[in-house]
């Protein structure tokens, strides 16, 4: 005896896998990125504001005061730790190292004020002075000047320079004899030959650092070998001659025991500056001054040169103007962080601003994973409504019910964090009440014909016992061989 076989029921179709989309990685490489990019910026505008620079300073032969202290700044520079470093370039005389400079070819220089001035030139320091000393022999007094030009004269001095500076102040260079009445003294004369080889004046040019520490002076002042005499016109001298300037030597200047001067004298006198090109940068000055005055006992040289640096002149009337990065420092005008860089920063802040901007464009819609819409997640849930006609038994419309309630679920949870969004939300709304109804009336359609369907199969010899299941009767046969 056998049964009508059943029509088969074809199987439910899979379940449609989804993607889940999440922005996780991508956010912790973009922070990643961004601590990079953040690290970099600051490394790179540390470096920008520390980058070294290098200045050449042209400078006379290797022994000369001002290639002594170019060695001594390069030294001091390096043991602050400075952002500055020098470059000395020797020359044989400091009139090359000038013409060097002036060529552009140097950023620093020493010169003295006769000397030919570079028209781009800017004082950053007096160094040192050069005074000159009136000297005659014995106890004859030289009143003025017009006295001095009727004297043979001589210059004790480092160079012929120094003798044609005199000669033009006793405007003795369109006379004839002007180079026999002034005559440089030779090398080792010391002030006893000159007076006894019948000149009647002697002319000592040297560094004032220097002549503080010549004990001949004293020496010969005590055996009464010469006078001290006063340029009563060097206020108009100074005028007259720019480069000149207005010199007091102080009482026992040269002496001490006797006092010599033994009262404060006025002469005139030459400066030593340490000179920069003018198109180099404020703050670049400003930097090399700060370290040039706050450290002047480290420069000075041993025979005194610059053991008494000053500031240069920041008169607008200045023979040789101050460079603005000095005058800067000088005046204590010395720009803040903030009043330097303010520019640059609001400039920063605005490319900083465009930059993220286009960053921002560029993460969201490349890198970023968008949320998604409320309204996608409908697809899943009509898939769901798809494969519950194919749902023939209560515990496979279960399983349908339970994917509608994670659908469900995993919105809620998606709104909540952001990965999804509410573009759609009344779609899905509808979407699921019409699939969660559907599986309603579906659970309802098989509590009412599944009873029906075992009650038309044939009654076999022997019956089951009756199982109970959400009061659904099911009623399991078993059919004799």
């Amino acid at each position: 005896m056998s049964a009508e076989a059943s029509t088969p029921q074809p199987d439910m179709p899979r379940r449609r896998s989804r993607v889940v989309k999440s922005n996780r990685t991508q956010i912790v490489l973009f922070s990643i990125l961004t601590l990079i990019l953040t690290a970099a910026t600051v490394w790179g505008g540390r470096t920008w504001l520390r980058n070294s620079e290098t200045l050449v300073f042209a400078v006379g032969e290797a022994n000369s005061p001002e290639a002594r202290f170019a060695a001594k700044l390069a030294a001091l520079l390096k043991s602050n730790s400075s952002r500055l470093r020098l470059k000395i370039v020797p020359h044989a005389d400091n009139t090359k190292a000038l013409a060097t400079f002036d060529r552009k070819d140097a950023n620093l220089a020493v010169l003295r004020t006769d000397a030919k001035i570079p028209s781009r030139a800017r004082a950053v320091a007096i160094l040192d002075h050069d005074v000159l000393l009136l000297l005659s022999p014995g106890d004859k007094k030289i009143k003025t000047i017009a006295d001095l030009k009727k004297k043979k004269i001589a210059v004790m001095a480092d160079s012929e320079n120094s003798a044609a500076l005199v000669r033009n102040i006793l405007e003795l260079s369109d006379s004839p004899d002007a180079a026999a009445r002034a005559q440089i003294a030779p090398p080792g004369a010391t002030l006893e030959k000159l007076f006894a080889s019948g000149n009647g004046a002697v002319v000592v040019v040297a560094h004032a650092s220097q002549i503080v520490k010549d004990k001949t002076y004293e020496q010969l002042a005590k055996r009464g070998g010469f006078t001290l005499n006063a340029i009563d016109a060097a206020k108009a001298l100074a005028r007259k001659y720019p480069a000149l300037s207005e010199e007091t030597l102080s009482t026992g200047m040269l002496s001490a025991a006797p006092a010599i001067p033994d009262d404060d004298l006025t002469t005139v006198g030459l400066e030593w500056l340490l000179v920069a090109q003018s198109k180099l940068s404020t703050t670049t000055m400003a930097d090399l001054a700060r370290l040039i005055y706050e450290n002047k006992a480290d420069l000075a040289l041993s025979d005194g040169f610059a053991s008494k640096i000053e500031p240069a002149v920041t008169d607008k009337d200045a023979f040789i103007a101050a460079h603005a990065g000095a005058a800067e420092y000088i005046n204590d005008d010395t720009k803040s962080f903030m009043d330097r860089y303010s520019d640059m920063m609001y400039l920063g802040a605005a490319a900083l601003s465009v930059i993220g901007s286009i960053f921002a464009g560029i993460y969201t819609k490349v890198t970023r994973i968008a949320p998604e819409k409320a309204s996608e997640l409908a697809t899943a849930i009509l898939d769901i409504g798809e494969r519950m006609e194919y749902a023939t038994s209560l515990d496979a419309l279960d399983e349908l019910q339970d994917e509608l309630e994670a659908i469900l679920r995993g919105a809620v949870i998606g709104l909540r964090d952001g990965t999804i969004s509410s573009d759609g939300l009344e779609t899905f709304k509808l979407g699921y009440e019409f699939v969660r109804d559907e599986i309603g009336m579906r659970r309802d359609h098989l509590k009412r014909h599944l009873p029906e369907a075992a009650g038309a199969a044939q009654t076999p010899p022997t019956q089951a016992p009756v199982v109970h299941d959400d009061n659904v009767v099911v009623v399991k046969t078993a059919q004799s061989a």
